[in-house]
């Protein structure tokens, strides 16, 4: 499936069609949806991180599900912008579980989106527990919610 810039894939979605915002981590995968006219992101859930194909089929089982169109796939710069281990890793991955899915996939830095939902959940007062089992798709949102804004037109 084809790689393009985040304002050409949305572009080309047909309409009502939704975005779905994955934040691939060391152990999980976290997952956003798009409302159907692509301006809120929600949390959805998280994926273990095993087998590529395993996860493919999760994530095309979902994109049929809820009417996804695409992939925005989080992509860790460094800190100076720069394209470091983590962010082709994050690449590499993103084109093979857009190519096991069948959706074209875009890429968005997302440079801090985890740590910035772990602060607000901090600051919300949440607990350990709860954070960890909600940040990987709270990361995804935060995200996809960015990457929205930034291509609302």
């Amino acid at each position: 499936m084809p790689i393009l810039p985040l304002a050409e894939l949305r572009a080309g979605l047909p309409r009502g069609a939704r975005l779905i915002g994955v934040d691939p981590g060391a152990r999980t995968i976290g997952l956003a949806l798009s409302d159907v006219t692509l301006t809120l992101a929600s949390p959805y859930g998280s994926l273990a991180r095993g087998k590529l194909g395993a996860a493919a089929a999760e994530l095309a089982a979902i994109a049929r599900k809820e009417g996804a169109g695409g992939l925005v796939v989080g992509l860790p710069l460094s800190m100076d912008g720069s394209f470091g281990p983590a962010a082709q890793a994050a690449k590499d991955f993103g084109r093979a579980l857009a190519d096991a899915a069948g959706l074209p996939v875009a890429f968005w830095d997302e440079r801090l989106s985890t740590a910035a939902v772990q602060r607000a959940m901090i600051e919300a007062d949440m607990t350990r527990a709860k954070r960890a089992k909600a940040v990987d798709a709270a990361a995804a949102a935060y995200m996809l919610q960015a990457a929205l804004d930034a291509t609302a037109g």
